[in-house]
């Protein structure tokens, strides 16, 4: 049972890890496209 919690709980992490990294790459990229130059 202590196994299986252990997993799950590294399963719920690893979830959580990539939704942040996702996040802040959109982020950098509304940032980046925000302080662009304008194109005409």
């Amino acid at each position: 049972m202590r196994k299986l919690l252990l997993v799950v709980a590294a399963a719920v992490g690893a979830v959580l890890v990539n939704k942040r990294i996702k996040d802040s790459e959109a982020e950098t990229r509304l940032w980046a496209e925000a302080t662009d130059k304008p194109a005409n």
